[in-house]
């Protein structure tokens, strides 16, 4: 590796929604952080099989509102 191009590599603790922590090195912060997760694969919808959100004014939601009631059917 090169000298003096890389990020400063470090340990950091990662908290979890539930509060569980954790150690790990990492390029975030400095020596000793905490970083505080807001999601986390203990909460995500798309991990616990909950309801996701789908964007409802998206540009899909538009179509659909303004051509919904449109068949193929004779």
């Amino acid at each position: 590796m090169k000298a003096d191009i890389h990020p400063d590599y470090h340990m950091i603790t990662v908290q979890m929604t539930d509060g569980t922590k954790f150690q790990t090195r990492s390029t975030w912060g400095s020596e000793g952080d905490t970083l505080v997760l807001e999601i986390d694969p203990t909460s995500h919808p798309a991990w616990t099989g909950g309801n996701q959100r789908v964007s409802e004014g998206g540009r899909v939601a538009k179509f659909n509102k303004r051509f919904g009631g449109l068949s193929l059917k004779k």
